[in-house]
């Protein structure tokens, strides 16, 4: 007879609380209220009118208030598929190289479902997006990890996040008879390093030499400070293993739309569909509709440069903190996530942290400290890398940028009270 009924899948059962849960936890405990939420990396404004004059727009069409054909609404493949054509030196089919998803996180377990069969694996550097690792799990892949490597003096001098580097020996080393895939972010959260042309061309000369498929996340793809190459562009070849990952909701300050897509070849684009059609059937309609207006306006509108000089601006202001106290930080090539290594933060001995803290690398601790002291949340790295490799990232922590200049301000103000504290 089958034991407990309401016993959990291994996949749920058993986990120790998760970083958002335990910030949550100290935000809603700290004194310090309102918390200055530089930790999550949602907006802390709205899309652009245009956009947002779509959605409002797409509700007042019957067909935009019914379901979307499961590959995407046509007029959104179209938009993708003609704005990312220029980028990808050719003109891309909007029928056959394109598919809309539930958010970027959606479609990438969409491709794992696709192509993930148990025992394969997959190869995820470190620190990496926390979804990577269930939604290749729950198809029985088997997560290998090779990890980005933080600059020797970042704990002394302000670098580039260019200056986290991959060990190619490593990569090589990783790669077995039974790798499946490789999950490639850039620019990457929470690092900010924007993987260079030459890095890339190394990874996907590997790829084609073993026949490994690459999922290229780019969701941060129009917000990049240096020169940005997509590993799709590299040649032929590596184009045909790659599936490239956009977000309308990173584009358009939209992150609670949840529309995603991917775009690559024929061969390996339909079964990722087909995947899709099975999770969640088809997105939301009147959103697609908008992120597909927001797409053929964004041009004329002067968007995409507007964007990504007004989240730069953001990152100087934000960043003039820790210039202020001497802390340094990794200076990021894209994205809008920061790690500054506070090292030199003498945290008191006696401080009461939780047992479920305390137990943690010191970056948690460290978070919690900053929330619960001076009201200003930030995620700790070390949750986004394995127990093995935290020791890289223990003095970080990850501040979101993508706030009002007044929320930035005022973290700014709140954070000199760290003077005390650096030793």
């Amino acid at each position: 007879m089958r034991g407990d009924p309401f016993k959990p899948a291994a996949r749920v059962a058993g986990q120790r609380a998760d970083v958002w849960t335990i910030v949550n936890e100290a935000a809603a405990a700290s004194p310090k209220q309102p918390i200055v939420n530089m930790g999550q990396g949602f907006f802390g404004y709205n899309p652009p009118e245009f956009v947002v004059n779509a959605a409002k727009q797409a509700l007042d069409k019957v067909e935009c208030n019914q379901y979307s054909p499961t590959k995407g609404r046509p007029r959104l493949k179209k938009a993708i598929a003609d704005a990312y054509s220029p980028f990808f030196g050719r003109t891309l089919n909007p029928d056959t190289e394109v598919t809309i998803t539930t958010g970027a996180n959606e479609g990438m377990l969409s491709a794992f479902m696709a192509y993930v069969e148990p025992g394969d694996e997959v190869i995820v550097f470190e620190p990496y997006f926390d979804q990577y690792i269930s939604n290749i799990e729950m198809p029985g892949g088997k997560v290998v990890y090779v990890p980005l490597h933080p600059p020797e003096n970042g704990a002394t001098q302000t670098t580039s996040a260019a200056e986290w580097t991959l060990d190619f020996d490593e990569l090589k080393k990783a790669i077995t008879p039974k790798t499946r895939m490789i999950v490639l972010n850039t620019p990457h959260n929470p690092i900010g390093k924007v993987f260079s042309k030459e890095e890339l061309q190394k990874i996907g000369d590997l790829c084609v030499e073993n026949n490994i498929i690459i999922l290229s996340d780019e969701v941060y793809d129009r917000l990049y400070y240096v020169p940005f190459t997509r590993i799709a562009t590299l040649s032929p070849e590596i184009a045909a293993l790659t599936l490239t990952v956009g977000s309308g909701g990173k584009n358009f300050y939209a992150t609670g739309w949840r529309v995603g897509w991917l775009i690559g070849p024929e061969n390996l684009i339909k079964y990722v569909s087909a995947a899709h059609t099975r999770i969640c059937y088809s997105s939301v309609s009147p959103l697609q509709e908008a992120t597909a207006i927001g797409f053929e306006q964004a041009d004329k509108e002067g968007f995409w440069e507007q964007s990504k000089k007004e989240m730069k601006g953001k990152m100087d202001l934000f960043n003039q903190i820790w210039d202020e106290l001497g802390l340094p930080y990794s200076d990021p090539e894209g994205g809008y996530f920061v790690l500054v290594n506070l090292a030199r933060v003498q945290l008191p001995s006696d401080y009461p942290f939780p047992d479920h803290v305390a137990s943690r690398p010191r970056d948690f601790k460290l978070s919690w400290f900053l929330i619960k002291e001076l009201g200003v949340a930030a995620i700790p790295p070390t949750e986004f890398f394995t127990d093995q490799n935290a020791h890289l990232a223990e003095d970080w922590l990850r501040f979101a940028v993508c706030k009002d200049d007044k929320v930035l301000e005022d973290a700014k103000e709140r954070l000199r009270g760290l003077r005390q504290y650096i030793k």
